[in-house]
């Protein structure tokens, strides 16, 4: 009864107990997510690397430790993004003059703000997901980041799928910050329309064709009794801050509105990975648990059940679409940056044997100039189970072979097919051995039990 209880709670998608634990009891034994050991996570490797004295983080007078932390996690300061709205943990800190910056890369994101006591940091490990830290910027001869459970009040819930996760909202604020609504819209991911984005953040860079009224950055309510009724116009493009901010303390002048894009993009694919993740893992321990139950012992899986299938579909379906950029909301382009974003960001990851990249931006109507998230190649992708990463290849030849008639990938251009198709098989050595496997064995990987 215990564990028929335990796997109907699972179905449900499992809300985290009161506890100061992210997850449930089963959840956790199947998960670890609260465990220390095997934590491989960037900060968690950078920790190892600080106690092995490998490296030095160097403490600044103004900003404490923050640009040499940049510099170990090899996090672009042009990644900087600021919010000026009090809707994070650094709330007293932060404030229209003195907003909070957010820097990122492709695996570590890290939120700093003039004077506060601490450097918050959410650091991708490939089998937990997002793993929460706070750095203290009290000078130290050996900088320890600690792991926290109280983001757990925003960072886990309905809009990240009930699994630790990031969040990002657009807020209307007043002149000194303060939120006088609730969110005009969720605005993680590209799916938002750029309309309703960047509430309570400031953006510099142009979105062309409808520059002075295409998002709520740089805005301020003027009537908190009326939040919703703001002059656009007043969001008009800023070239930088620098009359806006303190930029003296802040490591660019800028909140780039292409860094922004990428930024919100990123991590809502990151929510999906970690949801991927949990999903299949636990369908798995369903599964063991059921064979557990019928034989009396553990054995190794030789087939999913019906119900695991469905339930690793549904999130491999729900992951490909977003990856996919199936449902973008359209840019007027075309969108211009104003640091050294985008050229840095378009020299990283894997290129195909022509030079392509699913890093090449497009700017014009869509962000990318490939539908294909180039978090394909990230640890979380690495780190899926091998059951759901066996159905995402399926699909994706699938998909990218034209063998998919049904929407929403029936109106993927032809080119995109191709090239996608192409640039997976050069640069993604798991896809291109995918392919060359005979039919009857993709089919057995995909029906039977295949465990890494």
């Amino acid at each position: 009864m215990r564990r028929l209880v335990a796997f109907l709670f699972l179905l449900t998608g499992g809300l985290a107990s009161a506890s100061e634990t992210w997850l449930g009891d089963w959840q956790e034994s199947v998960i670890h997510y609260d465990s220390k050991e095997d934590l491989k996570d960037p900060v968690a490797i950078l920790q190892r690397r600080i106690e092995n004295r490998e490296v030095r983080l160097k403490f600044e007078k103004n900003r404490g430790y923050l640009k040499s932390l940049l510099t170990a996690l090899q996090i672009p300061p042009s990644s900087q993004a600021l919010v000026f709205s009090k809707t994070s943990s650094q709330a007293d800190w932060t404030s229209p003059r003195t907003p909070r910056a957010l820097y990122f890369n492709d695996n570590v994101y890290v939120g700093w703000a003039p004077n506060a006591p601490q450097i918050d940091l959410i650091s991708m490990d490939p089998n937990k997901g997002p793993i929460f830290y706070v750095l203290s910027q009290k000078q130290q001869a050996s900088p320890t980041f600690v792991r926290q459970t109280d983001c757990r009040a925003c960072h886990q819930g309905g809009k990240t799928m009930f699994w630790p996760g990031l969040v990002a909202k657009s807020v209307h604020t007043t002149g000194e910050g303060k939120p006088v609504s609730r969110e005009v819209a969720f605005s993680l991911g590209h799916e938002t329309p750029i309309s309703f984005r960047w509430g309570g953040w400031y953006v510099t860079g142009a979105l062309r064709g409808t520059e002075n009224e295409s998002h709520l950055g740089n805005i301020f309510t003027a009537d908190p009794e009326r939040p919703g009724e703001v002059d656009r116009s007043l969001g008009r493009a800023l070239k930088d801050l620098k009359n806006t901010i303190d930029s003296p303390r802040y490591l660019s002048a800028s909140s780039d509105v292409v860094a922004l894009l990428v930024f919100e993009h990123q991590s809502r694919m990151h929510n999906l990975l970690t949801q991927a993740n949990y999903e299949t893992r636990l369908a798995l321990a369903n599964d063991a648990a059921r064979a557990a139950e019928q034989t009396g012992a553990t054995g190794q899986l030789t087939r999913l059940s019906d119900e695991s299938r469905a339930r690793i579909e549904q999130a491999g379906e729900r992951l490909l679409e977003y990856m996919l950029f199936r449902h973008e909301a359209p840019l007027d382009g075309p969108v211009r940056g104003t640091t050294r974003f985008v050229g840095e960001f378009q020299r990283g990851g894997p290129r195909d044997l022509r030079g392509r990249s699913l890093r090449e931006f497009d700017l014009k109507t869509r962000l990318f100039r490939y539908p294909c998230s180039y978090l394909v190649y990230s640890p979380a992708f690495d780190g899926l189970p091998q059951e759901m990463r066996n159905y995402l290849w399926m699909r994706l030849e699938q998909i990218f072979s034209g063998r998919e008639p049904n929407e929403p990938y029936a109106s993927i251009a032809e080119s995109d097919r191709r090239e996608v198709l192409e640039i997976l098989r050069d640069s993604k050595p798991e896809f291109k051995a995918w392919l060359a496997r005979p039919n009857d064995s993709r089919q057995a990987a995909n029906t039977g039990g295949s465990r890494r």
